[in-house]
């Protein structure tokens, strides 16, 4: 029941609106500019939508009423074939209260990819349109020099390939002397931003069910099956609870989710409390697991003897699901793009982790 996008190819139409932050200071102009090159350079068209250079709108790049009009009008145009969002932000909600999602499934899907604040066009596009979306880089992300993480996308975009391997090393920001915005800003002689400066591997943490029991899984084996289902935890928080919440709905239609979160702004204590009021509101009922991203403000951070781990674990250890947490899934670079909506099969053996959409 849930559409996937077909593919785009060169010579096709992206279009690029501003519906959370808009690309009008340094250095996302910047960016932006590379970014939308690129793209021309490997055949696309470009359509720039009025919002992206705008910067007048409180905590979003305009009036809210005009970017949902102007997102509204990017997904019915028939000259447009998959949209790039600008940018994250902060209050991409107030965009989606002028977003009619019932009229959205009447219309032919499209990719729109996007991440961070953009959960609050692509969780409701899965469980109300019934249209599979990318949680994936914002536009300024395709100026750095391409790695996985952007090469992943555009494998996703342009139909090139079902299964993806997980992505060993990361920019772990509690051994930086940067604030990771810094690192962000990062050029070569060319004006590109430079590939992500790792600094350490990957080691995912794995719990799983045992007689009953959640217990952390050291030889690191699992595997599950489902519907990938989720996006930033500080945005799907705010959305439980409103008109825009049919997830009860969606999972009487839709079976076995894999639900994936991951954390932006959120301290331990406020993922705790998040998690909690996602599984009481009858979200996470009959999981059939969770993939938890890299939180970016909670990353190494404790409060009151709450941190990363526990603040998960022990809110959703009476499901009794299997858990896969520090994946890079998230505002910690390199980020895994992920079709959410898809079916797939996730694994993990030792610290290798697979994501094939079946």
């Amino acid at each position: 029941m849930i559409r996937r996008p077909k593919a785009i190819k060169p010579g096709d139409t992206i279009g690029i609106t501003a519906p959370s932050y808009g690309a009008y200071i340094e250095p996302y102009s910047l960016l932006y500019k590379i970014a939308v090159e690129k793209l021309k350079d490997r055949g696309y068209r470009i359509t720039e939508g009025d919002t992206v250079h705008k910067g007048d709108g409180l905590g979003i790049s305009t009036d809210p009423v005009i970017t949902a009009k102007e997102l509204m009008e990017f997904y019915s145009r028939d000259d447009i074939d998959a949209i790039i969002s600008c940018g994250g932000g902060e209050l991409m909600c107030e965009t989606i209260s002028g977003v009619d999602f019932d009229a959205l499934k009447d219309l032919p899907p499209k990719w729109f990819i996007g991440y961070s604040d953009n959960t609050n066009f692509i969780f409701p596009l899965v469980t109300i349109s019934n249209v599979q979306g990318i949680y994936g880089p914002c536009i300024s992300g395709y100026a750095k020099e391409w790695e996985e993480t952007e090469k992943y996308s555009f494998d996703i975009l342009e139909g090139k390939r079902n299964s993806f391997d997980g992505l060993k090393r990361f920019v772990d920001p509690s051994k930086e002397d940067k604030s990771p915005l810094e690192n962000e800003a990062v050029y070569t002689d060319e004006g590109m931003r430079a590939p992500y400066r790792y600094n350490a591997d990957r080691e995912l943490v794995i719990y799983t069910c045992r007689d009953g029991v959640m217990k952390r899984e050291e030889e690191k084996s699992v595997s599950m099956d489902g519907i990938l289902l989720g996006g930033c935890l500080d945005i799907l928080v705010n959305l439980c609870g409103t008109r825009f919440d049919r997830v009860r709905e969606f999972k009487k239609n839709n079976g076995r989710i894999i639900w994936v979160f991951e954390a932006c702004d959120l301290s331990p204590m406020s993922i705790r409390r998040s998690l909690w009021n996602l599984r009481e509101a009858g979200w996470l009922d009959d999981a059939k697991g969770f993939i938890i991203g890299r939180p970016f403000a909670s990353w190494k951070q404790e409060m009151l003897g709450v941190d990363q781990y526990n603040a998960v674990t022990d809110i959703l250890s009476p499901l009794c699901a299997p858990i896969i947490m520090d994946a890079e899934i998230g505002h910690i670079d390199p980020m895994l793009p992920l079709i959410i909506g898809a079916e797939a099969t996730v694994t993990v053996k030792a610290d290798d982790l697979n994501i094939t959409y079946i």
